[in-house]
């Protein structure tokens, strides 16, 4: 048997951060959403039940907690840290896929969210 199209996804991790190019969102900050998607082959965990046969998405929440702590100008620098973080600290992962999100983004007219995604494979 072959198991195939393994992912484990993280969807609407939320936090409140400073990041923006404008300054005063440096001193007001915003709410963001993450999302991830991570492939890596799980086959073991599925087999055995074994956490060490698969990623630790909590694991990957602290990741993304510390990243997020981060202040960047740009939500493309975030999700690129994020995403090289993931890869560095997890060699079974073989490509991430990670969505920041800014809720109600300063744009002068009514935005539910400001969003940019990046996959990185290994």
């Amino acid at each position: 048997m072959v198991y195939r199209e393994q992912s484990i996804s993280l969807s609407g991790l939320r936090f409140y951060a400073y990041h923006g190019a404008e300054p005063q969102e440096a001193v007001v900050g915003a709410w963001y959403t993450v999302d991830i998607t991570i492939k890596a082959d799980a086959t073991a965990a599925i087999l055995k039940d074994d956490l060490n046969g698969t990623v630790n998405y909590a694991q990957v929440t602290d990741v993304v907690k510390q990243q997020m702590q981060i202040r960047s100008a740009l939500l493309e620098h975030v999700a690129g840290r994020i995403a090289g973080s993931i890869l560095n600290l997890f060699p079974a992962v073989d490509s991430v896929t990670v969505t920041v999100s800014k809720v109600n983004p300063p744009v002068g007219i009514p935005c539910s969210a400001a969003r940019f995604t990046l996959t990185v494979d290994r």
